[in-house]
């Protein structure tokens, strides 16, 4: 009988929307305010960063929310750019544009329907595991890097200046090489700016409870501090007339809904952004399911990593036909959807609706906005991203993720955006297989009065000189196998006493064709030198695969169910001669 299509699988709006409720509605409505209030000014700046006009920000906001609403598993992810992302897609473009004669623009909703193809097919094809190889440290590197470079970049709005560069050495480079041309008032704007917002995050929300607001009050005020920002700069510079001082403006955003376009998917322009697109859907997915899940867990909910998956893929592709580009679930903005009280993904939908009224009825009047001001409101937005809390952990628990996590760091800043993760996942992948290839590998004893074995090093135990228990802490694959090999070779060529190794499996939850060929040489080997090999405490899914071949067939020893039942049997048979 065929299977019947689970429709809701693939929509979970069909799951929620069943139980929808006035309450839920309301409680929608009000966070989507709060989070359309913190999305304006945070759209036109990372459209900004990306290197693409203001209103570029506002569509990217738009559809993606709406898709994601109707296609996502979280209830507090609010997609849309973000900082990483809108770096990350800068740095592709400028590289891509320069090579082909191709629109930036055009080239950013390439990448956008690109980044969106790849998501949408590993989200059908089920490779949501796929975020599991990207450690922790080697991400948390990345954004640290990410956080700076982007910070770095944005100092020439603040200073008024014209400067360029991927990487920190050519960043600072121009910035010094421009710094005469420093206009002070733009310099005043940024820097107060800067303050002002740091200021924000931080003493805005006390001091307004001091006053007597309400701490709920307090909250929207704190989260409105860019938008007011915003607003006192655009007056100052109308008022003054800034513009004629040589204040670097906006300017005219266009006053209409967002447009249906096509992005360009010509085989040499697809081909010349897959790999970053690649790295672009990667990075976000992790990203965004980072935050998913962590907001989830506080509310007992579940999060689909594959239906995250398509539930993006949908988003970019709906922001590659709307004027936008990469977009993903940003850290900031779904806190605040949280906090604000959003119990469903209509919650995004609704932010949609008012961030189109933005961009049909507001955007005139950031015609005088200073890109100083966005800069800071960039600066300020990435700073949090950097995470020495990370680096000073892995120092003290691992120097080899603390490995990763500086080089990272350190090639993204010097080399980019791109080769400095890329570099970083080589390593911690490598590290891996390092670490994997060496399995740790302990002599174990019986603990007086016990049926336990516990190392030898460790503990105080029973050992019996003709016997050899050693406990495999890992599976055993290709890349280790020789290892264990060469150790047990190692352990038993000058021990003349020793009448039987057991190998104890408690650990081994994998034993491939490799490993099962070098176990089959180490028992051919052991019986040449008239030592027995057996088996203890080995599972039941690798003892499945074991009985297929003809290994324990010509296994000189025995395969027993436990340790203890393994060393009892053959000390007594060593007792009786045997």
């Amino acid at each position: 009988m065929p299977r019947t299509v689970s429709w809701s699988r693939y929509f979970p709006i069909l799951k929620w929307g069943r139980t929808y409720s006035g309450t839920a509605a309301l409680n929608d409505l009000i966070a989507a305010v709060i989070v359309t209030i913190m999305l304006i000014p945070q759209s036109l700046a990372y459209a900004m960063l990306a290197g693409l006009p203001p209103e570029a920000g506002l569509y990217a906001s738009i559809v993606p929310l709406l898709l994601y609403s109707v296609l996502g598993t979280s209830r507090s992810l609010a997609v849309g750019p973000v900082a990483v992302i809108s770096l990350m897609t800068a740095a592709t473009l400028s590289e891509v544009t320069q090579t082909l004669e191709v629109g930036y623009a055009t080239a950013a909703l390439s990448l956008a329907g690109v980044s969106g193809a790849i998501l949408l097919a590993m989200g059908l094809l089920r490779l949501g595991f796929i975020a599991n190889f990207l450690s922790h440290p080697v991400i948390s590197g990345f954004i640290t890097a990410s956080g700076l470079l982007i910070a770095a970049g944005q100092f020439k709005h603040v200073l008024g200046i014209e400067a360029d560069g991927h990487t920190v050495p050519e960043i600072f480079g121009s910035l010094v090489a421009h710094v005469a041309e420093t206009n002070p008032i733009t310099f005043a704007i940024g820097a107060v700016g800067v303050a002002f917002l740091f200021w924000v995050r931080t003493g805005l929300r006390p001091a307004l409870v001091r006053i007597g607001l309400r701490p709920q009050v307090a909250d929207f005020w704190a989260k409105a501090g860019p938008v007011l920002a915003i607003v006192l700069s655009t007056l100052i510079v109308w008022q003054f007339d800034l513009t004629q001082s040589g204040v670097q403006i906006v300017g005219a955003v266009p006053q209409s809904l967002p447009p249906f376009t096509l992005p360009d998917l010509s085989r040499d322009l697809v081909a010349a952004l897959f790999g970053p697109a690649v790295l672009i859907s990667i990075i976000g997915f992790v990203e965004s399911i980072s935050v998913a899940q962590t907001l989830a867990t506080k509310k007992r909910q579940r999060i689909d990593p594959d239906q995250e998956l398509i539930g993006l893929g949908a988003a970019n592709i709906g922001a590659s036909l709307s004027g936008g580009f990469p977009v993903t679930g940003g850290f900031s903005r779904s806190v605040v959807n949280f906090d604000a009280g959003a119990d469903t993904p209509a919650a995004g939908a609704f932010t949609a609706v008012g961030l189109t009224a933005a961009a049909l009825f507001l955007t005139p009047l950031i015609f005088c906005l200073p890109k100083a001001t966005l800069a800071a409101t960039i600066i300020v937005a990435v700073l949090s991203l950097v995470d020495v809390r990370t680096l000073r952990q892995s120092w003290t628990y691992s120097k080899r993720d603390f490995g990763a996590v500086l080089v990272t760091v350190l090639l993204t800043l010097v080399l980019g955006v791109e080769l400095g993760v890329t570099a970083g996942v080589l390593l911690s992948l490598l590290l891996f297989l390092y670490d994997t290839s060496r399995p740790h590998v302990a002599e174990v004893g019986l603990v007086e009065g016990t049926e336990h074995f516990r190392n030898i090093l460790r503990h105080e135990v029973i050992t019996d000189p003709s016997v050899l228990s050693l406990r495999i802490d890992q599976s055993l694959y290709f890349a280790n196998a020789r290892f264990l090999e060469n150790y047990i070779y190692d352990r038993i060529i000058d021990d003349q006493r020793l009448k039987h190794v057991i190998l104890m499996c408690s650990a081994v939850n994998e034993i491939d064709l490799s490993a099962l060929e070098t176990l089959e040489l180490v028992n051919i080997r052991l019986k040449e030198l008239g030592i027995d090999l057996s088996l203890s405490e080995v599972k039941g899914p690798v003892m499945d695969r074991l009985q297929r071949g003809p290994f324990l067939e010509h296994l000189t020893g025995r395969v027993y169910l436990s340790q203890f039942e393994a060393f009892r049997g053959v000390v007594v048979a060593v007792a009786s001669g045997r």
